[in-house]
């Protein structure tokens, strides 16, 4: 392998807790809530998917389903489906429901996982070009820059901004092009066995990572190094 390519949340950034997410919100808020009616409510929202790069939902309702399934395909999408899940939870103001959207796209709500940095950082000294291929619909650059990983990322590939989402070989092969790497010699690095694994059909080799909370996972990124020459 001569090249790699990772996904981003679940492979190389976690997203913050619900309640994190949460009281981000409620922290710059004027409505009254307390302690007792925040974690009711930081529940209800886990409970319906809510948190972009959190966990699935159980149930997706009839109205955004189809919005649902091509979500990652635009930014107005993308917002659309998040939002729309997280108005199934009563809010005591209902602008937090844009609120808690445009919190889990700042910086302060991803943490990379603990290798991350050494691993690309690795990279980078072994002259091995790194693409990052996302299904997402919002610019995840600015995350990569505040937690001083963008130095050593050549490429971006971002469904939203190509209008195509993984598995899509597609997506794929553009970021292959961009990082002028044959896609057979080039490991795909993420977290979700349909989208991710998409680029086998391109020819890529695929790992699999598993998509833990940073914690729990303190090296699962170190073993890219022993595929990569």
């Amino acid at each position: 392998m001569t090249a790699v390519l990772f996904d981003f949340s679940g492979t190389l950034f976690r997203v913050e807790s619900t309640e994190s997410w949460l009281r981000g919100v409620v922290a710059d808020a004027e409505v009254p809530f307390t302690e007792a009616e925040f974690t009711v409510t930081a529940q209800a929202l886990e409970a319906v998917g809510a948190l972009p790069g959190g966990g699935d939902p159980a149930r997706v309702p009839e109205e955004l389903a189809d919005a649902w399934l091509i979500r990652d395909q635009s930014a107005a999408l993308h917002r659309a489906a998040y939002t729309g899940l997280s108005r199934q939870v009563t809010l005591p103001d209902p602008a937090w429901h844009d609120a808690l959207y445009d919190r889990h796209m700042t910086p302060a709500a991803w943490t990379p996982y603990p290798d991350a940095v050494e691993v690309l950082r690795t990279l980078r000294e072994r002259g091995v070009p790194v693409g990052v291929v996302s299904n997402i619909g919002w610019d995840l650059r600015p995350v990569f820059r505040e937690h001083g990983l963008d130095r050593y990322v050549d490429a971006y590939v971002l469904s939203y901004e190509h209008g195509i989402q993984k598995p899509d070989p597609r997506l794929f092969a553009t970021a292959c092009e961009a990082l002028g790497a044959d896609p057979r010699r080039t490991l795909m690095v993420g977290d979700d066995r349909r989208a991710d694994g998409g680029a086998a059909a391109l020819g890529c080799e695929v790992h699999f990572v598993d998509h833990l909370p940073v914690t729990d996972r303190p090296d699962g990124l170190r073993p890219v190094l022993d595929l990569v020459s």
